[in-house]
């Protein structure tokens, strides 16, 4: 049985509805693109591992509103249950600190890069959202 790796991610909006997306720059996955986020730690709520770990990767302090979806998807070695938070950045202050590069797409060009297999699920979500709108 591949172990269970709990994380959380979060899904960044700006005033014009836009969505943050990093690239990864390190490890198997390198050059796919993700929602920024990481691992919950003992004893730490998933909206407090989210904070924690946007500071560490964006030096960024971020507003953790609802919880948009739980993903679990397996990878060829662990299982992955990620739970996505809608967010804002509380100013709007971002430095890519573990990131290879960064932008904010609309929901219509989430599909312009290549996201790493669990994100799609959420993609596809966000762009229904957009496809509902018009």
């Amino acid at each position: 049985m591949n172990k269970t790796i709990e994380v959380v991610a979060a899904v960044i909006f700006d005033t014009q509805g836009r969505i943050f997306a990093t690239q990864r720059g390190y490890g198997e996955w390198k050059d796919w693109w993700e929602f920024p986020g990481g691992k919950i730690e003992p004893g730490e709520t998933p909206q407090q591992a989210l904070k924690r770990e946007i500071r560490e990767e964006l030096d960024a302090d971020i507003e953790v509103g609802e919880l948009l979806r739980t993903i679990d998807y397996d990878y060829p070695v662990s299982h992955l249950t990620m739970l996505c938070f809608k967010c804002r950045l509380s100013n709007n202050h971002l430095t890519l600190l573990e990131h290879e590069a960064a932008k904010w797409l609309t929901p219509s060009d989430l599909h312009s890069v290549r996201w790493l297999p669990a994100d799609e699920e959420i993609i596809q979500d966000l762009s229904k959202c957009e496809n509902a709108k018009k």
